[in-house]
């Protein structure tokens, strides 16, 4: 059961958003809100990511995914999502010896493989019940990922997706690369 916890108003760089906390049995989890909610909301669902939204990390896309969502809804309305599920779920240590792994030539699903996750340990249904709260049902989502999609989906969002495509750098071309091969993400 996710619960509200707590809410203030949040001044960005990127304009004013209403800041909520919300508690479920795996720890809090935030939504930024941004004008009124109407019928179809633009929505990101964003996964932390401690290394790129925080240190600016070059090996993936997360740092430059949250601020193109974040000016996104800033200037379009609507909300994010920020779940705190570090590393697609498998939290910040794994993640690190994954990088490691990755600097010894594995892709960042072997990777998790051979730490003995999934690709993609996630759970979508602590952001589809966060929507839920908001009495949100109808939503434009801002992702590549087609199981974001399928995990709000199959828990009665209906989904409308809006491409998030973040331009590669020498850094994270082959992570990138692994996500549309391995993971099936619509990164054209």
């Amino acid at each position: 059961m996710t619960e509200l916890i707590a809410e203030s108003f949040l001044p960005t760089k990127f304009g004013e958003f209403k800041i909520l906390a919300f508690k479920c049995a795996d720890g809090e989890h935030i939504a930024l809100v941004k004008g009124e909610i109407g019928d179809r909301v633009n929505v990101r669902v964003h996964s932390k990511c401690l290394t790129g939204d925080t240190f600016c990390s070059m090996r993936c896309d997360c740092h430059e995914q949250l601020e193109a969502s974040l000016k996104y809804i800033s200037e379009n309305g609507g909300v994010l999502i920020y779940l705190d599920q570090e590393g697609r779920g498998i939290g910040l240590a794994n993640k690190i010896k994954a990088y490691a792994l990755q600097d010894t030539g594995y892709d960042t699903v072997e990777a998790n493989k051979k730490l003995g996750f999934e690709n993609d340990h996630r759970d979508f249904k602590i952001a589809a019940e966060i929507l839920h709260y908001l009495e949100i049902k109808k939503i434009r989502l801002l992702t590549n990922n087609p199981e974001k999609m399928k995990g709000l989906e199959d828990n009665g969002i209906t989904v409308e997706r809006i491409p998030l495509i973040i331009k590669p750098n020498k850094h994270n071309k082959k992570y990138l690369e692994t996500k549309a091969k391995k993971m099936n993400h619509m990164i054209e």
